[in-house]
């Protein structure tokens, strides 16, 4: 058990009602510190997300002998859930490893935290990586091998768990592939069906080039609450001022939680425009940050904050994740330090 501001909260499967139920791409993230030099000689371009195969990986990987590294579970959405666990929040996550060390890797560290995740391991095969080179600027080039992820279909969603959650949570990474595409449009639906609210991120302003209107359509239909930065905001309205993007997509969907970096975010419900200040701090890696916004924005309002409420924690939430390495983080947040920042 552990305890959120609205009480005991169980976690683990088929247990009580969670807060959200997380559906994307299960990776174990690899992060190092590296210089210009080495991405140059890698050579991707630097702060971009990159999908790559697995030799490309292993090539990677082999290059960093020597360097200090970390790892830990990891993906856009199972980030997410771990941050709403780390706030005292429930979450289950459905995502796909392999049968291998590092599947294994990421099922016991997931648990570890209180989150089980739901899908069957593939037999066989590789589980996935993100490689995060992480340079002296602050910014973050990820090189992703989906490997076993990318075997997760609609068959690997559970109808009756996702009626269970306050929220499913999609990453849009998944559809950059036809099956975790089926599966993210399978969660939706059974959220639909389920008065199940739907929360999707925009995950990568690159997916906007080719998904731009399929991610309209979502907007338009079964997504109330949607996650992006102002990058992603203008690629799917083409309008330039924050609001006025906010604004736009607010007339399909229900809530937005748009995010802009230093300059804090911007979020949208019921009509109404809440602007959040950006918390001050030393960026040393930005890895994670929009992650952890939505954990504490997932968090918030399904554990009796207000909207502005979780808009504050939220943006202490992502401050704290960039003034540290890794997703995770470091020095979680005790339940003072909470109500002293939501009651700010």
């Amino acid at each position: 058990m552990v305890t959120g501001l609205s009480g005991p909260i169980s976690l683990g499967w088929g247990q009580m009602k969670y807060n959200v139920f997380g559906v994307g791409n299960a990776l174990v993230d690899v992060q190092a510190h590296v210089n210009d030099t080495f991405l140059e000689q890698v050579g991707y371009a630097k702060g971009m997300m990159t999908l790559v195969d697995e030799s490309t990986q292993r090539d990677v990987l082999e290059r960093l002998d020597g360097v200090s590294v970390s790892r830990c579970a990891g993906g856009s959405a199972a980030n997410t859930i771990i941050g709403l666990a780390g706030f005292g929040g429930s979450g289950a996550f459905a995502g796909k490893v392999a049968n291998d060390e590092v599947g294994k890797f990421f099922v016991e560290d997931m648990r570890r935290l209180g989150v089980r995740n739901e899908a069957a391991p593939v037999e066989g095969g590789q589980s996935g990586t993100c490689v995060v080179l992480i340079t002296d600027d602050a910014q973050r080039t990820m090189l992703t091998n989906l490997a076993a992820s990318s075997d997760l279909g609609p068959d690997d969603i559970c109808r009756d768990e996702i009626a269970k959650a306050d929220y499913v949570y999609i990453e849009g990474y998944l559809f950059t592939n036809e099956r975790n595409r089926a599966a993210a449009l399978k969660a939706m639906e059974y959220a639909v069906e389920a008065g199940v609210k739907v929360a999707f991120t925009a995950s990568d302003p690159f997916l906007i080039q080719y998904h731009r209107d399929e991610f309209l359509r979502l907007i338009e239909g079964p997504v109330d609450l949607l996650f992006c930065n102002l990058e992603e905001a203008r690629a799917l309205t083409g309008k330039h001022d924050a609001i006025e993007c906010a604004h736009e997509i607010h007339k399909h969907a229900e809530n937005v939680a748009l995010t802009m970096g230093e300059e804090g975010s911007l979020l949208m419900h019921d009509g109404e425009a809440i602007p959040i200040e950006g918390v001050a701090v030393k960026a040393v890696d930005t890895t994670g940050a929009g992650d952890m916004y939505a954990a504490a924005i997932l968090y918030g309002i399904t554990n009796g904050l207000s909207w502005r409420q979780a808009g504050r924690l939220a943006s202490h939430a992502a401050a704290r994740v960039v003034g540290q390495l890794g997703a995770r983080l470091a020095t979680p947040f005790t339940a003072e330090e909470v109500q002293r920042i939501v009651n700010h």
